[in-house]
């Protein structure tokens, strides 16, 4: 059983009465356990949690954990984070676990330094984007930095997939941003909620359409379609293939609140199956 080893802040989403788990650490590594792999999380915060049934936690220690506040309008989210918890870096990952198959760096506030890339010569290394393109501001308000001035693609060269929401690019700066990028990495993902994903692979850029779903909580989406997606290319599927198995995932989640829709592989397979016109062309 291959291994799935997350590394990023676990969150907790503010909601009303409390707060409830999310983060990449939480939906990825959640979304790889429930499609049978070994799955693995390096996070920082101040508790240890127990919503993640199947998932090995190494838990540095914080006062705090990250903590956001999101609502949305119109289709968007916003986002202000109250609380931030300590940075990781690679003395934090159990040695053990530096062998894992395939690593996903999923940062959320910039806590995972982007040279941790190049410490699994071995292994699937996906990245997440979004912490790393984000500025929080004196009031904890969080804004997209302009994505054709970020430099840390320069130490992401030795990823297999880069994967990027709409909401981390802006719409009228993609085009030129995504095809520099697309040159670094084998493959690139940008998700675009219910308009679908585009993906280059190898230089070939395709579209595939989102799977219908009753959305009732978009939260997660993107990090379950990396997680799905870095799963479907180590089974042997290309990239185009992974794409497709990854947006039914993503689909799913959705649907129900929080990590409650993360998916079981059988329910991915239903939904491959109930829309089989569905694929990136």
């Amino acid at each position: 059983m291959p291994r799935f080893l997350v590394v990023g802040h676990l969150v907790q989403d503010l909601v009303p009465g409390g707060w409830r788990l999310g983060g990449t650490a939480a939906y990825a590594s959640l979304t790889a356990a429930r499609l049978g792999l070994e799955a693995l999380v390096v996070t920082s915060a101040s508790f240890v949690p127990q919503e993640l049934e199947g998932v090995q936690m190494h838990v540095v220690p914080s006062p705090v954990t990250t903590q956001f506040r999101n609502t949305y309008e119109g289709g968007r989210r916003r986002q202000v984070v109250a609380a931030r918890a300590r940075p990781l870096g690679l003395r934090h990952i159990p040695s053990a676990w530096r062998e894992a198959e395939i690593v996903l760096l999923g940062p959320v506030v910039g806590e995972v330094p982007v040279r941790l890339a190049a410490a699994f010569p071995g292994a699937l290394v996906g990245a997440c984007l979004q912490g790393w393109l984000r500025h929080i501001g004196p009031g904890g308000e969080v804004e997209p930095r302009p994505a054709r001035r970020w430099r840390g693609i320069e130490h992401l060269r030795l990823c297999q997939a880069l994967f990027v929401s709409d909401e981390d690019v802006s719409p009228q700066e993609a085009g030129p941003v995504l095809a520099l990028w697309a040159q670094q990495v084998p493959i690139l993902a940008y998700t675009r909620g219910e308009r679908g994903a585009e993906v280059a692979w190898k230089g070939i850029w395709r579209h595939i359409d989102a799977f219908p779903a009753v959305t009732v909580d978009p939260t997660g989406a993107g990090d379950v379609f990396a997680a799905a997606f870095l799963v479907a290319l180590w089974e042997g599927g290309d990239a185009f293939e992974a794409a497709r198995f990854a947006s039914a995932a993503a689909s799913l989640v959705v649907e129900r609140e929080g990590l409650m829709g993360v998916p079981w592989r059988e329910q991915v397979a239903s939904r491959l199956q109930s829309y089989p016109d569905i694929v990136c062309r």
